[in-house]
């Protein structure tokens, strides 16, 4: 990688839930620029390092430093202004609305909403509605330009993978520096994967200075798409460098992908 800027740095992050350890003394950096993945079976902690960077748990101890500024302590809403949006395992789409409804949901926190405006100043409030027409339409084109065309048809309509493409958008409609993504492949083919990860792959190209985490378990896409991979077990690191690097390493073919280690 030529860009090797530390844009988040974690140091000795806890996360307990009463008797359960969850995430236990991490340390680890996000590069900025990077597609950074994030590996580990089943309850390693990946999910739950997510969620306390993106302010919905509060860590026991440690300390996540995202752009020179703590993160620990901020609320959800903070952290999305500072440029940090993400997308969920499990599908968090409306159905019944429509793709452009899903997306502009997602930037809730910078639009106006009060009840004033809405009722009172229809000439600004018609103003901000074709402005988020404007914007939802440019990141179509750039991630998925046939559904510019459906942009008011209601999300039910959608087969799975346009589905994850709307909850990609909506993550980007702010224009985030960090986007996290929660196992994106989840639910779909390989052939529906492939051609996910290559939008992903040529909508970072297009907006610069976009970093990505991305926790998955299909091997292939991790190797496919990343540049440096993280690898945790019971909370741990336990491995970290390049797809080559950490799938040759014992402890990962023992912890992850339940080979004997050597």
């Amino acid at each position: 990688m030529s860009q090797t800027k530390t844009l988040v740095e974690v140091k000795d992050l806890t996360m307990r839930f009463g008797g359960l350890t969850a995430l236990d003394n991490l340390n680890m950096s996000i590069h900025e620029g990077e597609v950074l993945g994030l590996l580990g079976p089943n309850g390693s902690g990946k999910t739950t390092f997510f969620n306390v960077l993106t302010g919905l748990y509060k860590a026991s101890s440690g300390s996540i430093v995202y752009k020179g500024e703590e993160v620990i302590g901020k609320s959800p809403q903070q952290i999305y202004r500072s440029g940090v949006a993400r997308t969920f395992q499990r599908s968090r789409l409306s159905l019944p609305l429509t793709v452009f409804d899903n997306i502009v949901i997602g930037d809730y926190q910078h639009m106006q909403h009060g009840l004033i405006f809405n009722l009172f100043r229809r000439k600004a409030f018609r103003a901000e509605y074709d402005a988020y027409v404007e914007k939802v339409r440019d990141l179509l084109n750039i991630f998925s330009p046939p559904l510019v065309e459906r942009m008011f048809e209601p999300v039910e309509t959608f087969t799975m993978i346009d589905r994850r493409r709307i909850e990609v958008c909506r993550a980007l409609l702010s224009r985030p520096r960090l986007l996290l993504l929660d196992e994106p492949s989840a639910g779909m083919t390989h052939d529906e994967t492939h051609a996910l990860m290559g939008d992903i792959l040529d909508v970072r190209s297009k907006l610069d200075n976009l970093t990505v985490v991305l926790i998955e378990h299909e091997m292939n896409v991790i190797e496919r798409i990343t540049d440096r991979c993280v690898v945790l077990n019971y909370g741990k690191k336990i491995a970290e460098g390049t797809y080559a690097e950490i799938t040759s390493d014992p402890n990962v073919q023992t912890a992850y992908l339940g080979e004997e280690a050597a």
